[in-house]
Parts: C-alpha cells; structure tokens; sequence
C-alpha cells in the first residue's frame, strides 16, 4: 500500500506547516496561559487567516463550506494541526465539533442542517457532545440511566452526565439517552439535540483535570437534564438508533485522534532532539551524547514511522471498505497510537528535565489533557479485548 500523496495535497502540507510555524507557534503559549475566553481573539484572528487561505473545515464538504477533502487527505493535514494544541480549533476541525458535524450531515434533517450544522461549519457556535455519565461505565454505551421519554409531540429528558466537553459556552448539544427501555440491547437509547439554552438543561460545573478545569472550548462539563423537553424534530436519526450513530461517530473519530496524537508525537520529538543537542551536562558533552537519550530518540523515530503507517492504512480501509469491514484496525490502532503518544511525551519531558513538567513548552499541557487517550473512545483493555475476540473466533470456527 502506497501512500505518497498528490504534489497538490503535498503543497498543501508544506503550506500549512509554514503557517502554524510562523502564525500559530509563536501564539500557543500565551493562549495557554491565558485561557479560552481571554484568547478568543487571537484565536479569531488565527480562524480569519484561515478562512481568506481557503483552508477552512478541511473535511467538510464544500457546499457547506469547507475543503471537501477525502478521509485519507484530512487524516494527513490532522496529523499537522496535531502539533500545536490550538491546531484542530482554529481550522475548525476540533472535537467534539467535528464528530458532531460528521453526524448531522449523515443522520441530520434538512431543518436540523440549516439550524445547526451550517452555523456550526461556518464556525459560529459551538458544539458539544453529553454521553458519558458519572454512576454508569463509559465503555458501556449500551448501558445508562439518562431517559428520554415520549410525550406527544416531545420528549422529556432527565439524566446526570460529565465529561461532555467544551459545553461552557456551546450553543446546543446532542445527549445519548433510552427512549426504548424494554428495547434490544442496542436499541434502546437514541441521540437528541438540545439547545443549551432549554430551561431543563442544567450546566453543574467544568470538571478539573489534573488541577485545570478549563474553560470554553477548553474543558470538559458536568451537567444535568431537568425534564428537560425538547421536540420529536430534534431526535437525531431514527429512534432506537443511538448506540449505531454512536459507533458511526467513534471510527472516523478514533481516526482523528489518531492522526493528532501523531501530530503531537512529531512536536514532541523534534522539541526533543532539540533539546538534546542544546543542553550541555558538562562543558564537553551534551545529552545528545548519552546512549540513553540516544536510544530513546531511535524508539520514538521508529514508534511514530508506525504509528503512522497503521493509522494511514487504517484510513484507507475506511474509505474503500467502510467502517464495518475496519473495525478490528479502527481498535488496534486507538491503543497503540494512545500508548506511543504517552511514551514520546514520557521521554520528551524527561530530556527536557525540570523545563518539561513547567507551562513554558506545550508538553506539559500535552501530558496533562492527553493522559486520557488511554481511556476515552474506549479504554485499551476493551479494545484488545474485542480485538481478541474477533481473533480467536476464527480459530475456534476451525
């Protein structure tokens, strides 16, 4: 499998590489430091330059205003937004907004299109995604408390959920809940949208994560639906349809993550070899010149290299084959990148010494909001899991 790309595309990376050098680099630090809302406006100025580029939502269709980009090509430019933390935002192409946006162009009516996808590609509003919930395991979707229950023409919901990123400051959500409590096993629950402005939808708090609690896009919320009622126009798909519109959002999403973890990887490591070769640890050597630091820097090269080949392959299956036919690649590849990220960003801070663990590189904000890799979209052990399984059936067919 080959997997060069077009001098076009080709010219496109280069460009955009020169861009987040030049442009968005400089910038990562102090919007960092000052935090989301504070920094919206050199955020907004980045997203301006953006736009007049002509990269603007990468992976969206250009009748809704975007590149209109393959899977396989946007899985590329992700890997280079990756590698500054305000990459994916300023392209608009940050989760959970891209999900969102994937789902509503697949699954999304006609009204719910012009109300709230347009206006979330154009880059107006904002977006957040409420699945997750505090007394039920997050890998098991199949199994949650949230209700949404049928009354005439709506539906009135009631749950507990956290984890529903970036909601400080959205404009709607969509919230998995059961509708169909006596349903199949994977038919009982459906996404809804609800605007955050519902007299039902309850925002508790941003949920600190490891000492930050964020804000804005930055951060992720624990919130509560109060008989919260919504319209039967706003169910998302057919009823009863959650759980498949769910995994439907999760494999290109596992894909995303993917590409930005490598992303992330490849800052990591250069910020690394940098540093290797600056830092003198007597007036004649420096780190470069230990054999650990050395052998480190050979794993992460060889790591990342395939990483990202098994990311790029897996992309490519999706978009000949779909997601059914990738799903064991789709969970291979979610463990195995998240493990790689965590062990370049390990040996990054640690050539780094005490300069790694402080706010003046991007690793430390990298360590603390990409330990979770190993966890959301499924932890590892059940991926390997459901990996396995597929595995050994096959020989016990046998």
């Amino acid at each position: 499998m080959s997997f060069q790309v077009s001098e076009e595309l080709d010219q496109l990376l280069t460009n955009i590489k020169l861009f987040l050098v030049q442009e968005v680099y400089p910038k990562e630090k102090e919007v960092i430091e000052k935090g989301f809302n504070s920094a919206l406006p050199i955020l907004e100025e980045l997203r301006n330059m953006v736009k007049k580029k002509g990269w603007w939502a990468p992976a969206m269709p250009k009748e809704y205003g975007g590149m209109g980009l393959s899977f396989l090509e946007f899985a590329r430019i992700s890997e280079i937004l990756g590698t500054t933390p305000i990459g994916h935002y300023i392209f608009n192409s940050q989760a959970p907004d891209i999900g969102n946006m994937e789902l509503m162009l697949e699954f999304g009516t006609k009204d719910q299109k012009e109300k709230y996808l347009r206006r979330l590609v154009n880059g107006e509003i904002r977006s957040c995604f409420s699945m997750v919930e505090p007394d039920r395991p997050g890998s098991n979707p199949t199994w949650i408390e949230t209700t949404a229950q049928r009354d005439r023409d709506n539906y009135i919901i009631n749950g507990h959920k956290w984890f529903t990123s970036s909601a400080d400051g959205a404009t709607f959500n969509i919230v998995m809940a059961v509708t169909n409590p006596n349903g199949e096993k994977h038919k009982k629950a459906s996404m809804l949208i609800v605007d955050m402005d519902n007299p039902g939808f309850e925002f508790i708090k941003n949920i600190p994560v490891m000492g930050e609690e964020g804000e804005g896009w930055m951060s992720h919320a624990e919130v509560k639906y109060n008989d919260c009622q919504i319209p039967i126009t706003n169910l998302l798909g057919a009823e009863g349809e959650g759980f498949a519109l769910a995994q439907h959002r999760l494999g290109p999403g596992r894909i995303h993550h993917c590409m930005r973890w490598i992303g992330i990887c490849e800052r990591a490591f250069d910020l690394m070899c940098k540093r290797a070769v600056s830092r003198r640890i007597t007036p004649e050597a420096n780190l470069a010149s230990q054999q650990t630091v050395m052998n480190w820097i050979a794993e992460c090269r060889a790591d990342i290299n395939a990483a990202r080949l098994m990311v790029l392959d897996t992309a490519n299956k999706i978009d000949t084959h779909g997601q059914y036919k990738a799903r064991d690649d789709i969970s291979i590849i979610k463990f195995f990148v998240a493990n790689i990220l965590l062990k370049v960003l390990d040996r990054a801070i640690q050539v780094h010494g005490a300069l790694g663990v402080t706010d003046y590189t991007p690793l430390s904000y990298w360590y603390r909001h990409e330990r979770p890799s190993r966890i959301y979209d499924g932890p590892d052990e059940v991926h390997k899991r459901a990996v396995s399984r597929r595995i050994l059936s096959k020989y016990n067919d046998n």
